[in-house]
């Protein structure tokens, strides 16, 4: 694991990076290095946090079901039994579990982008608004508006939003180094993101591909702010260290350190609906909010026998989060310069991590 994660150094242009991995529970791969900042030439150290963009749709799906598991939701109820205004424009029979595998047929917000940090005003443009007409959007990935809906979601259910309730219903019991909005008092432990050119691509804006405000020239800049860290967005909002990140998905998978039951988390990988996501062009698969990780695009895997199956949820960029619980394994994967799929970089590392032979029993810690 060691040699492959420089490799992306050496032969991959990566920047700064980490990645680390449980097995039975076990911190076994804990790797970091390069620079947080390349404008100061800050090191990337053992305790810097980064940005997972869509990454923190994992966490904030756990919330969901953790208030499923009490017995305060159910997935297939409409999301307007909690929040009536949601209801409006024909939008009445739409269900929790239709929003949480992206058939909510909102994937933008008709009326812009202009208070997207402001979640009242973000959740209430999206209760006024009808689902889109283009049949496309029956099945198409919404990366921002999924937060601010599961987020009102919480706040009716459970009054707390969903940064405080995953803080204090995960974070704090289970020690995790993840918050969804980071305290202001930690942002000079963050790593600043930073897009090459061509990266980040011009419209034209058309319906099928305006649902990103985020993934524009300049948007780096915007990520690396005050506000935007702060601002708990619980779509792409999310910062962690990989080590906290994979320690999230490792408590799901031992049911006697974590918080959801065996049986919350099996309704997790089970799949609701898949097919061809009609941006991208690529299978998308999605149970209770988390990618099924078959597919080689999502998991960051190659095409091979014997891949491992599993659940987690990407981060745009780069970035891998997740578990494949037949091995027992969870793992995380951050980084600081995004880059687009198929990404070479995560591939390399998941493949190093299948093949270790952890399925076996034995222990491989790389530091």
């Amino acid at each position: 694991m060691a040699e492959e994660f420089a490799r992306n150094f050496a032969e991959r242009g990566e920047v700064g990076a980490a990645f680390a991995a449980y097995h039975r529970g076990e911190l076994v791969v804990d790797l970091y290095g390069g620079t947080a900042d390349p404008d100061t030439g800050r090191r990337w150290d053992h305790d810097t946090i980064h940005l997972m963009f869509s990454g923190t749709k994992g966490p904030t799906s756990a919330c969901v079901l953790l208030l499923m598991q009490r017995g305060q939701l159910s997935l297939t109820d409409p999301l307007s039994r909690y929040w009536p205004e949601f209801g409006a424009n024909g939008k009445e029979s739409i269900t929790i579990a239709e929003v949480l595998s992206h058939q909510a047929r909102l994937p933008w917000v008709d009326a812009g982008y202009a208070e997207l940090l402001d979640h009242d005003a973000m959740a209430a443009h999206l209760a006024a608004q009808a689902p889109a007409a283009d049949p496309r959007a029956a099945f198409m990935y919404h990366p921002v508006t999924w937060g601010w809906l599961l987020d009102e979601l919480v706040r009716r259910v459970d009054g707390r939003t969903v940064g405080r309730f995953f803080a204090e219903e995960f974070a704090q019991p289970l020690g995790l180094e993840v918050w969804i909005g980071l305290p202001e008092e930690l942002h000079w432990r963050a790593a600043t993101m930073v897009a090459p050119e061509g990266v980040l691509v011009d419209g034209p804006w058309s319906d099928l591909n305006r649902p990103n405000p985020l993934w524009i020239p300049g948007a780096e800049k915007y990520w690396n702010t005050t506000e935007y860290r702060t601002a708990g967005l619980a779509a792409v909002g999310g910062y962690a260290t990989a080590r906290g990140m994979a320690r999230f998905y490792a408590s799901l998978l031992d049911q006697t350190a974590g918080v959801l039951t065996r049986e919350t988390v099996a309704l997790a990988q089970r799949e609701i609906r898949r097919g061809t996501e009609p941006n991208w062009g690529s299978p998308m698969s999605y149970g209770a909010g988390f990618e099924l990780t078959e597919q080689p695009e999502q998991s960051g895997q190659p095409e091979q026998p014997e891949q491992p199956k599993g659940f987690g949820h990407s981060g745009a960029g780069g970035s891998r989060h997740g578990a494949w619980p037949d091995r027992e394994i969870a793992y995380s994967y951050l980084m600081n310069e995004v880059r687009v799929s198929p990404d070479p970089r995560p591939i390399s590392l998941l493949t190093a991590l299948s093949a270790a032979g952890l399925s076996r029993g034995t222990r491989a810690t790389a530091r």
